[in-house]
């Protein structure tokens, strides 16, 4: 591919999509993972956590074909992510006032790190695919995603500071990667073909597995919001796990991903939120009026 003609700047901007649809899951973990940090110690993780997941995936870009080659690599790291996805919400709800933040800091980046080595096979393979083998495209599309993905960190930290519900639905999209991780897992991807009935049911038991115990917590108190969170998230993801693979049996079936496929992906990570959004605040009831409190007058002595 010639350097800067068309065909170069038309592979530039696909990545450019990629990266913004493949930094969704990146600024969700670190979102995740960062969440109880102190303030202080969250910028740096939203920093060196967006460090290491382009670190990750440089690295992934060197070995990735190496890496498909293993037998069931992709179904130990759906399992894997599933577990991690459910390690960021187990704790939810508990105190942590007294966790020191150090080592907190330590664990969030091991959080972070791993779970994008996990997720990133795919992420390398659409963006070493749109870049037509050009070394030049992959390094811009690299450093592209840095900013992208401390930007989507930080405005996830803020809702989730808003919204704790967020979380929930957060960990719901993570299963909902790690689903999608196992299916395409190629000892055991015909299977799924051959059954769609299985290919959903893995796909709800892998969201729910990772909702179900902050799902409990809540409907034992606070947030009334967050049941109503859970059902739309499996009904959202589902939607457009059908809605992609019908648009590419029908209209792609040489099996190119154009930008209209990137597209629906991105609407896909990022359209939940601000549905969930609106639930919460719908759905949860006001604070109740704090009581006023009169101090006595001072008496003269």
């Amino acid at each position: 591919m010639e350097l800067f003609s068309l065909a170069w700047f038309q592979a530039l901007l696909a990545i450019i999509a990629i990266d913004l649809v493949l930094a969704g899951d990146n600024a969700i973990v670190i979102g995740l993972a960062a969440r109880n940090l102190p303030p202080h110690l969250q910028k740096k993780a939203v920093f060196w956590g967006a460090i290491g997941a382009v670190l990750v995936r440089a690295v992934l870009t060197m070995g990735v074909v190496w890496l498909l080659k293993i037998p069931g690599f992709l179904l130990a790291g759906g399992v894997a992510l599933i577990w991690i996805a459910y390690q960021l919400v187990a704790d939810e709800g508990g105190d942590h006032d007294n966790i020191q933040g150090g080592t907190t800091f330590r664990q969030a980046i091991q959080t972070i790190v791993v779970a994008d080595a996990i997720m990133g096979v795919d992420n390398v393979l659409a963006v070493a695919g749109a870049a037509h083998g050009s070394f030049l495209l992959v390094v811009i599309g690299l450093l592209v995603s840095i900013p992208i993905v401390m930007w989507g960190s930080t405005l996830i930290l803020k809702w989730v500071e808003r919204f704790p519900q967020i979380i929930v639905a957060g960990a719901g999209i993570l299963g909902w990667t790690a689903a999608k991780m196992i299916i395409s897992e190629p000892l055991i991807k015909q299977f799924f073909i051959d059954h769609h009935a299985w290919r959903i049911g893995l796909y709800i038991f892998c969201i729910g597995i990772v909702m179900c115990i902050p799902l409990l917590k809540r409907l034992q108190g606070r947030l009334s919001a967050t049941p109503l969170c859970f059902a739309f998230t499996i009904v959202w993801l589902t939607v457009f796990d059908y809605l992609e693979e019908y648009t590419a049996a029908r209209y792609f079936p040489t099996g190119e991903v154009p930008i209209a496929m990137e597209l629906i992906d991105l609407v896909m990570w990022v359209g939940w939120i601000p549905f969930v959004i609106m639930l919460t605040k719908a759905l949860t009831p006001p604070p109740a009026p704090s009581a006023a409190v009169v101090e006595p007058a001072d008496q003269a002595s």
